[in-house]
């Protein structure tokens, strides 16, 4: 998957929650050799690993492939990678206000241990950082 893929699929994604990520902001992430993506153009997983610690840097599904299971295969191809490269724990944010991803998370057993208040738009909703033992 290139960067204009996932910039694509991002947009979708992400079409009524604020701007999405631009090929630019995609092409210098995947520069790192600490970050990674799993999925395709459908869905994907961008991940980062330092140390011992992985962040879920975004996870995006295009609308028209929802409720088929590719998020939550995203996220078990991001924890399956982040631990062959050495995670033993995984963070990720998420705005408090986004019950369906909040609902994947739990359901893959990520538990709440901070909040940013008025993190995302514009002040108006919260962000939940969220940890996983992997």
């Amino acid at each position: 998957m290139t960067p204009d893929d996932m910039a694509a699929c991002h947009g979708r994604a992400f079409a009524d929650q604020g701007r999405a990520w631009s090929v630019a902001e995609f092409t210098e992430l995947l520069e790192s050799p600490l970050v990674f993506a799993v999925g395709d153009t459908r869905a994907f997983a961008l991940g980062r690993v330092i140390a011992d610690e992985a962040e879920l840097l975004t996870l995006a599904c295009d609308p028209a492939h929802r409720r088929q299971g590719l998020g939550r295969a995203c996220l078990a191809g991001f924890e399956g990678e982040a631990g062959a490269r050495g995670a033993v724990t995984a963070f990720l944010e998420v705005a408090a206000n986004n019950a369906p991803a909040r609902t994947l998370y739990q359901a893959a057993g990520y538990s709440e241990v901070a909040r940013r208040t008025g993190y995302y738009a514009r002040g108006a909703v919260d962000a939940l950082i969220l940890r996983k033992a992997l």
